[in-house]
């Protein structure tokens, strides 16, 4: 994945130099699209085969539930749009949709470099623009999911806790999301539809003919002619290894679509930010450049936890005698965003307040870093370097806040929801939608609503002892004793529900600039405004005064000096990623 920092005439001279490493580097993602933007295929060196194609499959429009019903048989004839994917929804007004004029497709809500924008400051890591994404409209009342989309990139990384995916935990597996998105709500298909939306992908894989401009850009070669890997038209670099092949004219439709998984899966697993090809450390960022100039520790030894090696980072920091500091032009430059790719002493005094913790406020000798009373921003208790996230499940009160925004101060800590007994006793009126229970109405995971007294989102609490989630169950159970500082393998679902309220998974803060708005609800416009969430709400979680808090939450002191100097590092960790 190519990152650099570099300006746009040099820019345009990568991107040119990219051109002779593929055979077909742009696409044209849709008929009709001759006044938008070539897609450019990202890399210095051609991605794995099994990762372009799954790219191909992730810009695949023709999955969607409602392509299935008015296409019909003419899986490449046929010519069908979705209100849903004529404009991005943004938090002020709305875009062209770069997939107007067809069914919505993974691409819609991770976008890339797709916005047609006229500014330039449209790249996205795997995000969109909006608060909440749009969904296609089924009639059922939902138009957009419940929460924010979040940033692909780094998503698939290893971690030090149990893995789990969407800010819920609801998926085990990245292929278990990729199965969940392709058969589900976000793709037009209603809970009861999994078989029909399994069997449609594997129509659409098996009938194409290469004749789309989406295939144009992978050789104009059909899925089935990639998929079996021995015709001498393919590519050497979209040759699949003998493993990953499949004749899909005698597989079954579970084989086609596991195969479609897999590859997809190879293409997510590949979204990374800027490393170093020889240490693997990040490299993308101001924030980067200044450990590497500095000489600090960028990594945890050999079987150091996450925590103590923040902490011997924070202890380095706090030995810098004459910080080296990273000046714009001369060390990088942004073409992405629209701040100084920089790190100077404004950076470093929000890094000590990030890296402080109760009983260990960070201090620095320096004489150019500002000598003031800084807060506690606890923030490596959750967001550990050098990924800065712990990955694991949290209530910062972000749903509480919103919840209240609508019903008033006080209303989310009084909203009555049943134990494990009254909830699995009445599925269809407490649980999410699900195979077994499609008419179920999911309250608690939905949007607050002046005119439903109990429309919230409780987080990972629809997902802990849900019969419909039995991969989720081990992590989550894991992830959710861990927030209640419970001991390993204590308590039953029924003791740990509670705790699982409004809990939800800790974002990566890297290139924030790329994936606003921010939290899982997309309240908040800008990093200011999310830092000031903290400042409130910690104060009210030391006041008693939220629901279920993590208990991080409560250690976090933060002035109204503290919060600029914040926002400056949370800048400095941005790159621009392309």
């Amino acid at each position: 994945m190519l990152n650099t920092h570099l300006d746009s005439t040099s820019r345009g001279l990568v991107r040119g130099a990219r051109c002779a490493l593929r055979l077909v580097v742009a696409l044209i993602l849709l008929t009709g699209c001759e006044n938008r933007p070539l897609r450019v295929i990202r890399a210095e060196a051609p991605d794995p085969p099994e990762a372009q194609i799954g790219e191909r499959l992730f810009l695949e429009t023709r999955f969607a539930q409602r392509f299935a019903v008015e296409a019909g048989d003419r899986i490449d004839t046929a010519s069908v749009a979705d209100p849903v994917t004529a404009n991005l929804e943004t938090t002020s007004a709305p875009r062209p949709g770069p997939f107007a004029g067809s069914t919505i497709n993974c691409r819609n809500c991770h976008l890339v470099d797709d916005s047609p924008d006229p500014d330039g400051q449209g790249t996205r890591t795997y995000a969109d623009f909006a608060r909440r994404s749009p969904i296609p409209d089924r009639g059922d009342g939902r138009t957009h999911t419940p929460r924010n989309s979040p940033s692909l990139v780094d998503s698939t990384v290893p971690r030090a806790v149990p893995f789990v995916l969407h800010f819920d935990g609801e998926f085990a597996t990245t292929a278990e999301l990729i199965e969940g998105t392709w058969t589900g709500r976000n793709f037009g298909w209603l809970a009861d539809q999994h078989d029909a939306a399994l069997a449609h992908l594997a129509s659409v894989v098996r009938a194409d003919d290469g004749s789309g401009a989406l295939a144009a850009g992978y050789a104009g070669l059909p899925y089935a002619t990639l998929l079996a890997g021995t015709d001498p038209r393919i590519p050497p670099e979209l040759v699949l290894p003998e493993a990953r092949r499949l004749d899909v004219s005698v597989a079954t439709d579970e084989q086609v679509f596991a195969s479609a998984v897999s590859l997809a899966e190879a293409y997510l697993d590949g979204l990374r930010f800027s490393r170093d090809a020889h240490t693997g450390d990040f490299d993308g960022s101001p924030f980067d450049r200044f450990v590497a100039l500095n000489h600090l520790p960028s990594h945890p030894a050999e079987g150091e936890r996450p925590i103590d090696f923040a902490r011997r980072f924070r202890e380095a920091i706090a030995g810098l005698e004459a910080p080296v500091w990273v000046h714009d032009g001369a060390d990088g430059k942004f073409a992405l965003h629209e701040h100084p790719f920089q790190f100077g002493p404004e950076e470093l005094d929000g890094l000590l307040v990030f890296l402080s913790e109760p009983d260990a406020k960070a201090t620095t000798r320096s004489r150019q870093v500002p000598a003031r009373e800084r807060g506690t921003g606890n923030c490596l208790a959750c967001h550990v370097p050098p990924e800065l996230s712990d990955f694991a499940l949290h209530n910062a009160g972000v749903s509480q806040e919103g919840f209240d925004a609508v019903h008033g101060d006080g209303a989310f800590e009084a909203l009555p929801v049943p134990d494990l007994a009254a909830r699995n006793a009445d599925p269809d009126r407490w649980l999410p939608a699900s195979a077994a229970h499609p008419l179920a109405t999911g309250p608690f995971r939905a949007i607050p609503s002046s005119e439903d007294p109990i429309a919230s989102d409780l987080g990972a609490w629809n997902v802990l002892g849900n019969p419909a989630m039995p991969e989720a169950q081990g992590p989550v159970e894991a992830l959710v004793r861990n927030a209640a500082g419970l001991p390993p393998e204590s308590g039953d679902g029924a003791t740990l529900l509670p705790f699982a309220v409004a809990l939800f998974k800790t974002p990566v803060l890297r290139d924030l600039g790329q994936s606003a708005p921010y939290f899982h609800d997309g309240s908040a416009d800008t990093l200011a405004v999310a830092v000031r969430h903290y400042q409130r709400f910690s104060d009210r979680a030391r006041a008693g005064r939220v629901r279920n808090a993590a208990l991080e939450l409560q250690s976090i002191q933060l002035s109204d000096d503290d919060v600029q100097p914040l926002v400056s590092f949370l800048q400095s960790l941005d790159e621009d990623y392309d």
